[in-house]
């Protein structure tokens, strides 16, 4: 078909020309009467008698060209034989457009072709390159270059480039310096899974990709380089979802003789600089919560905070009444959903019923209460409460008429994420979250450890570097379980919409006080010798008070922009089995090179 195509279209063109001297998303009605050559893909063609117009597109925009039968016949018969996604040169004048199309940059003007040079053929498209796509998930991410062409992924890699730059801007201005850190560092048993890399000259031994750059980072502040910041891959060998990547990229950010609220300073000022650069919004000043509250009150540590809907405890008002279910839970709880009780029939009632009830949320069941704007309640619960009792416990609870109560039971903590993840579901269900706001603040004093059943030990609630809060310092040395999981840490997060888009914490930079954290950790002083016995020694040459912060640079992006997965914001991104399509990795390695690597499968 290239073939034929070539002998088709009259060539003018010589490797010494210029390919364009104006993009297709440039020229506005200023360029009159200019000649001018632009060079793209062909988006669409129309032939209408003796014309043909074609939209060329490039990065910059869509411009029309118009080719007359009259004036070149040769020409406008050629330009009818290019096929969607051909790539062209045009050379012409710039006209004024009789039927304008406003919704267009260039809608104001079109080129009169007089030369044609296609620069290569295109077979058709498995999909079309438009806005609005007909292809699958699956199929874009297989013909990724082409996906790319679309204009909402094309402005979301943008999007992403802008952050990039302004974030560089914002910390370099801050005295910042940007410094590399290695990709084959050493795995460590704590965190997430570690891809590991087999090394060819030291045959049996392994390389691991970095989850983060954390020590390296740390090992930089007791080099004295005071503020660093590094835009850097990172992997994580962990199963994914919409947030989430094998691959990603982060701000990662850490600033030596600092404390807590100089790092939150600092970052909540580049989190504005953002919103106010980027999109024109001014953030107001964040808020700070406990851990504990935005438990207590949302179930979560990172609640969403555009609507109220908080967690109602009920155990003094419903217990000891008579029902098995509420009186032989540790917790009774739940939210009250205003304006909900008219809009919710028992068949939604049934179908939440069974949400709740799956294994991702565990819950046995749901109670409902419904007060209804007629002054009538009805409940599931009406055989064991009277209406009296009702409306006592709507009056209890400011509960008004036309809304509906919702209720779960069981365990203390597994019953309070239950309604942090019920809240939000009926959040999303009554569509009452504003797309058009952010709600942006601080988590802080999590808990510095947290105990494992199973494991029957304690695990670093954010990571093992991270110091307690100066006042919690002395339970370190106790052997109470509960008072070593009251030792609140000196950790951050930083919430917007119901994401945690950052998190970091003040780093222990005593060696004593590291192997200590190491110990209640498990760490025997051997492991502790072997797998950051670097780090330790390090702290034995003056290492300086430090702390740091790190923000997924693809979750900022689709939270800046109100989308829901990060994909978009990756060029080229691996779908939910973790698998490149349209490189067909992972795959396997040929019998030399697991020879080379000393890798033998059975």
């Amino acid at each position: 078909m290239r073939n034929i195509l070539l002998k088709i279209i009259i060539l003018r063109f010589n490797f010494e020309i210029m390919f364009r001297n104006y993009t297709c998303g440039e020229l506005r009605l200023s360029n009159l009467n200019q000649e001018v050559i632009l060079a793209g893909w062909v988006q669409s063609s129309r032939n209408l008698g003796g014309m043909t117009f074609i939209d060329l597109r490039d990065r910059y925009g869509i411009t029309q060209i118009v080719f007359n039968m009259e004036d070149d016949e040769n020409l406008c018969l050629a330009a009818r034989k290019l096929g969607r996604e051909f790539v062209i040169q045009v050379k012409g004048t710039v006209l004024e457009r009789s039927s304008k199309n406003l919704n267009r940059p260039t809608g104001e003007i079109e080129i009169k072709a007089k030369e044609l040079n296609l620069l290569n053929a295109s077979e058709t498209p498995p999909f079309t390159i438009e806005d609005e796509s007909d292809g699958g998930d699956e199929l874009r991410m297989k013909y990724r270059y082409l996906d790319i062409r679309r204009n909402p992924v094309k402005e979301k890699l943008l999007f992403r480039h802008q952050v990039s730059l302004e974030t560089r801007k914002y910390l370099s201005d801050l005295h910042f310096t940007e410094i590399e850190t290695p990709y084959l560092i050493k795995s460590t048993p704590e965190g997430a899974r570690d891809f590991v890399v087999p090394s060819r000259m030291n045959q049996g031994q392994f390389y691991a990709l970095p989850q983060s750059p954390q020590t390296f980072k740390q090992i930089l502040m007791v080099a004295g380089m005071d503020r660093y910041f590094q835009i850097v891959r990172c992997f994580r060998d962990e199963d994914l979802r919409a947030d989430r990547q094998p691959e990603f990229t982060q701000i990662d950010c850490e600033m030596a003789f600092v404390n807590r609220e100089d790092i939150l300073s600092t970052f909540e000022g580049l989190m504005k600089h953002l919103f106010k650069t980027i999109l024109k919004i001014d953030l107001p000043d964040f808020q700070r919560m406990s851990y504990d509250d935005a438990m207590h009150h949302y179930g979560s540590d990172k609640p969403d905070l555009r609507f109220d809907m908080k967690i109602q405890y009920l155990n003094s008002a419903m217990q000891n009444k008579g029902f098995v279910v509420f009186d032989s839970a540790e917790l009774v709880a739940g939210i009250v959903c205003k304006a909900a009780a008219e809009k919710y029939t028992n068949k939604d009632i049934n179908d939440l019923t069974e949400w709740v009830k799956r294994p991702q949320m565990g819950a046995k069941g749901l109670v409902y209460i419904k007060y209804n704007l007629d002054g009538t309640i009805k409940s599931s619960i009406g055989k064991f409460f009277s209406d009296e009792a009702l409306q006592q416990l709507a009056i209890e609870y400011g509960i008004e008429k036309g809304d509906m109560f919702l209720i779960l039971a069981g365990d203390k903590d597994k019953t309070i994420k239950q309604c942090g993840e019920l809240r939000l579901e009926m959040a999303k269900r009554l569509d009452i979250i504003s797309k058009d706001v952010f709600s942006a603040f601080w988590v802080v004093d999590f808990p510095l450890l947290e105990w494992d059943d199973d494991a029957q030990r304690f695990f670093a609630m954010h990571h093992p570097f991270t110091s307690p809060l100066p006042q919690d310092l002395e339970k370190l040395k106790s052997n109470d379980r509960e008072i070593l999981k009251s030792i609140r840490a000196a950790a951050y997060d930083m919430v917007i919409n119901g994401a945690e888009v950052g998190g970091g914490s003040i780093r222990i930079h005593d060696r004593a006080l590291q192997s200590q954290n190491f110990k209640l950790l498990g760490f025997s002083e051997k492991e502790a010798e072997e797998q950051f016995g670097f780090l330790l020694g390090a702290f034995e040459y003056g290492a300086p008070p430090h702390g740091g912060i790190a923000f997924g640079l693809d979750r900022v992006c689709a939270i800046m922009q109100g989308s829901t997965s990060i994909r978009d914001y990756i060029a080229f991104p691996k779908n939910n089995q973790g698998r490149d399509t349209m490189i067909d990795s992972p795959s396997t390695l040929d019998q030399k090179q697991m020879t080379e690597l000393g890798i033998k499968i059975s």
